[in-house]
C-alpha cells in the first residue's frame, strides 16, 4: 500500500475500457521495446469502435466528478519530439454530466464507421497509434485510462508490376546483371531473381543479399534517417566465372515486415531496399541497392479469387 493510500489520499476509483467483441477479434502482436511485445485487437478502416467504460468506486469511497468522456484518437508520436502528439483523428463523446458516484457505473459508447486512413506502425523514431481514452474529470486532476487497438490497411495488388533489371560493374573488372521478377511484393510474397556474371576480373570471395528498412522522420533540416537490416543471407560462396548464373529465392513471410509507407501525414516514411553486396578477397565491398514496394493484401479475398479462377 502506498503512503497516499494509507492516509486516504489515494485514488477513489478505477477506470476500465472494454471493447465490444474484443475476445473474438484477431490480436496483433507488436514490438514496444527491444525485448517487449504487446497485443491489441485488430480493426479496419471504416469499422465502428464500440464498448463500455466501467468506473469502479472503491469500497467506502465517494467519487465527485465533473463529467466523464470517452475519445477515439489517432495520432503520430515522434520519439525525438517527446511530448508532442500529432492527432489526425480526434472524436469525443460525453458519457456523464457532473455527479457523485458511490458504486460502480458503466457507460456505453460507439464511434460509428470511424475513418482510419493510416495503418498502425511501431518504428524506430515514429509511432502511429489508435486508442480509446476515457477521462473522469475531478476538481483537481482527472482519472484517465487508455486502450490501444491496431489497424491494418489492405491494398489491391498493383495492376502494373514490372520486373527489375539492372547492371552494376567496374570498368574492365566486373560486369554483372541482376533481375528480380517484380518490383512490388505483398507481405507473404516470394522474391525470385537471377544474377548474371558477364565479366569477372576480380577475385570475388562471396556475395550476400539483404533487406533493409529505412525510416525517415521529420522534415529538413531536422530530418532523421534510420536504417535496419531485416535479414541478410549469403547467396554465393567462392569465385564466380564469366557466364555463371546465381538464382535468388527469398520468402518474405518469415520476416517482421510492414507495408511501405510514403510520407504518412507528412511526418514519416518507411521504405524497403534489396541490397546486393559482393566482397572480394581483399574485403572490398561492391554493392547495388534497389527499392521495392511492399503492400498488405487481404489473404482471404485473394484465396477466394484464386479458387474462382481455378474453377472457371
Amino acid at each position: 500500500m502506498s503512503i497516499a493510500s494509507l492516509f486516504g489520499f489515494g485514488p477513489v476509483a478505477d477506470v476500465n475500457i472494454i471493447l465490444h467483441g474484443e475476445d473474438s477479434r484477431q490480436q496483433v502482436e507488436y514490438r514496444v521495446g527491444k525485448d517487449k511485445r504487446e497485443k491489441a485487437p485488430l480493426y479496419f478502416d471504416g469499422e465502428s469502435v464500440s464498448g463500455k467504460v466501467v468506473v469502479r468506486v472503491h469500497e467506502g469511497k465517494q467519487l465527485e466528478h465533473y463529467g466523464i468522456k470517452v475519445q477515439f484518437i489517432g495520432c503520430i508520436e515522434m520519439f525525438y519530439d517527446r511530448g508532442n502528439h500529432y492527432e489526425f483523428v480526434s472524436l469525443v463523446q460525453e458519457l456523464a454530466a457532473p455527479a457523485e458516484l458511490t458504486s460502480t457505473a458503466m457507460y456505453n459508447f460507439e464511434f460509428k464507421n470511424v475513418e482510419k486512413q493510416y495503418e498502425s506502425y511501431q518504428g524506430i523514431n515514429a509511432k502511429l497509434r489508435y486508442f480509446v481514452q476515457a477521462t473522469v474529470s475531478k476538481r483537481v486532476g482527472a482519472i484517465t485510462q487508455t486502450k490501444d487497438l491496431w489497424v491494418y490497411s489492405y491494398r489491391m495488388p498493383p495492376e502494373i508490376n514490372s520486373s527489375i533489371r539492372m547492371e552494376v560493374g567496374i570498368e574492365d573488372c566486373l560486369h554483372i546483371e541482376f533481375e528480380y521478377n517484380k518490383s512490388k511484393y505483398h507481405l507473404k510474397d516470394v522474391i525470385v531473381g537471377k544474377i548474371y556474371f558477364l565479366l569477372v576480373r576480380i577475385k570475388i570471395k562471396h556475395m550476400e543479399l539483404s533487406i533493409i528498412r529505412r525510416e525517415t522522420t521529420g522534415a529538413a533540416p531536422n530530418q532523421y534517417n534510420e536504417s535496419e537490416t531485416i535479414t541478410k543471407f549469403e547467396i554465393m560462396d567462392g569465385a564466380p566465372v564469366r557466364g555463371e548464373t546465381i538464382p535468388i529465392r527469398l520468402f518474405l513471410g518469415g520476416f517482421d515486415l510492414t507495408p511501405t509507407y510514403r510520407d504518412v501525414n507528412k511526418k514519416f516514411s518507411t521504405r524497403y531496399y534489396l541490397n546486393l553486396v559482393l566482397v572480394d578477397e581483399e574485403n572490398r565491398r561492391y554493392f547495388k541497392q534497389q527499392e521495392i514496394t511492399i503492400y498488405r493484401r487481404n489473404e482471404n479475398e485473394q484465396e477466394a479469387l484464386e479458387d474462382e479462377t481455378a474453377e472457371s
